[in-house]
């Protein structure tokens, strides 16, 4: 969205949680949450703080317990990795993070951000962590309500025996008022011009996500703090500078099922302290003149993408050894993907999705390749040739969440079905079945977040020109098991069989929600 040429907020109108953003000298590198899905812990580049690109990301996978390969039953929905802080030191970038999953806080290191290879190392669990080099030494700056330094070595790989190990801020979030609902969190530090400032979120009973910043002349403290933004519930994030002076923060607003949704905030300063937003307001137009273009979505049609080093590596024959077939960034797998049973290389020019494990249904299938949507709306097109299906399975177009519709095409017997399946409640329910006399389809679904009002609605084609309506609109929902803003999604799973396959020759991204990405 464009006033003139001046890009407006949200700079990125989709599920981008938890940024941390660093500038290395005329360019801005930003890392994100992403949670369950891999490869994890995207590295984004941008030029003028409102285009921003994937360029890498941190790992393939994390690790391979079975929450973390959909196996037995058992996931990591809404857990993953979390919160990174990415930092710049020494011709070294770091990103530390936290996992749930494995109880661990992960600190890697690259000589290259967007080329790699990655160092990795680990240490106890630490909650929302900010890392500093500071004058040779190096800190975290972590926790909820009471705020906790720990030093690290000065290589940042460890515990540093003997360091500091304590609370700097007791009750951070008493500034805000005495009924807090979410104690502070998401620490974020900086030092500027020698004095050192710790960005938190709180969020006050009945109030909305506050922002918060605290000061102190030495990183122990004692420190100061005060409610610095409280608008919107934009909230959560750092400071960044450009090479001519200019501050902003980078922070982000809980948008419906959309998710959570980056503002850039102009900041300027008033005896030490900044202010954020203009009259205590988050600005629609960011004052920042160039032009807004879509970089963290894509059509794709399957063609071999450039390799990436992978941070992650097995023995052959393992459901983590490269394939051979290398997607464009914009794409994360659901979980672990199992890497035998998806393939660009088998029939060139699309996307093989083979059957490896039976499931229940799409949350428990392996190898469901999502993006992100977008808003204020989108829509998404597929086309399917289902020749390798077998009795039982499902493969189609979703729009991924814990409550999730998606429009398949069925096998039962040697019967073909379109389906739209809704799962808005506790059971999942086939809505409309359509019969099928062919093996190419194509499916799309529309996309509304105007007003959040939050609907998807569902469509099939059997030429890829005419579209028709399939079961019904979805009232999408953001929910707190899964923790994300919802995902399109190409899925195969099987209820029956394995070793079936289905192959999507294209997958066509639209900005507007009747959109057939052409």
């Amino acid at each position: 969205m464009i006033t003139g040429r001046n890009a407006q907020n949200p700079v990125i109108w989709a599920d981008v949680p938890d940024p941390s953003v660093i500038r290395a000298g005329d360019s801005y590198y930003m890392t994100s949450t992403t949670m369950h899905m891999n490869p994890g812990v995207p590295i984004m580049k941008s030029k003028d703080l409102v285009n921003w690109e994937f360029v890498n990301y941190v790992y393939d996978v994390l690790g391979g317990d079975e929450r973390q390969r959909l196996v037995n039953g058992r996931n990591e929905y809404g857990v993953g990795s979390w919160a990174s802080s990415l930092r710049y030191h020494d011709g070294v970038f770091y990103v530390v993070f936290s996992s749930g999953t494995a109880g661990k806080t992960f600190i890697f290191r690259t000589p290259d951000l967007e080329k790699g290879p990655w160092e990795k190392s680990s240490i106890d669990f630490t909650h929302d962590m900010s890392l500093l080099f500071d004058d040779g030494r190096t800190y975290l700056v972590y926790g909820n309500g009471d705020i906790k330094l720990l030093e690290l070595t000065e290589d940042a790989r460890a515990i540093k025996p003997g360091g500091l190990n304590q609370v700097i801020i007791p009750d951070s979030s008493a500034i805000a008022g005495p009924d807090i609902a979410l104690p502070a969190e998401g620490a974020h530090i900086h030092k500027i011009d020698g004095k050192y400032y710790i960005f938190l979120i709180t969020w006050p009973r009945g109030g909305m996500r506050t922002q918060l910043c605290y000061r102190a002349d030495q990183i122990t403290g004692p420190y100061e703090g005060r409610v610095v933004l409280q608008d919107a519930g934009i909230a959560q994030g750092g400071l960044v500078d450009t090479p001519d002076g200019k501050w902003y923060a980078l922070l982000f607003g809980d948008r419906g099922a959309v998710g959570r949704i980056p503002y850039l905030v102009p900041v300027s300063w008033e005896d030490g302290w900044p202010v954020l937003g203009i009259d205590g307001k988050v600005p629609q137009d960011t004052g920042i003149n160039i032009e807004s273009k879509l970089k963290i979505v894509a059509s794709d049609d399957f063609e071999q993408g450039e390799a990436r080093i992978a941070a992650y590596h097995t023995v052959a024959g393992d459901e983590n050894e490269y394939n051979g077939s290398n997607l464009a960034p914009v794409w994360q797998w659901n979980h672990n993907p199992d890497n035998r049973n998806w393939s660009l290389t088998e029939r060139p020019g699309y996307l093989r999705l083979r059957i490896g494990q039976l499931s229940t249904g799409i949350l428990e299938a392996r190898n469901t390749l999502t993006q992100r949507v977008i808003g204020p709306e989108c829509s998404a097109v597929a086309a399917l040739e289902t020749g390798g299906m077998k009795d039982g399975d499902y493969a189609g177009l979703a729009v991924l969440q814990k409550h999730y519709g998606f429009v398949a095409v069925k096998i039962t017997g040697s019967a073909r079905e379109i389906v739209m399946v809704d799962a808005i409640g506790e059971s999942t329910v086939e809505v409309e079945r359509v019969g099928l006399d062919r093996e190419r389809v194509y499916f799309k679904i529309g996309c509304d977040f105007r007003e959040q009002k939050d609907m998807a609605y569902f469509y099939y084609s059997l030429d890829g020109d005419k579209w028709q309506p399939v079961g019904r609109p979805l009232k999408m929902l953001y929910t707190i098991p899964h923790f994300m803003g919802y995902r399109f999604a190409l899925f195969n799973y099987a209820t029956r069989n394995i070793g079936g396959y289905a192959d999507f020759d294209y997958f066509r991204f639209s900005d507007k929600m009747g959109g057939d990405g052409q």
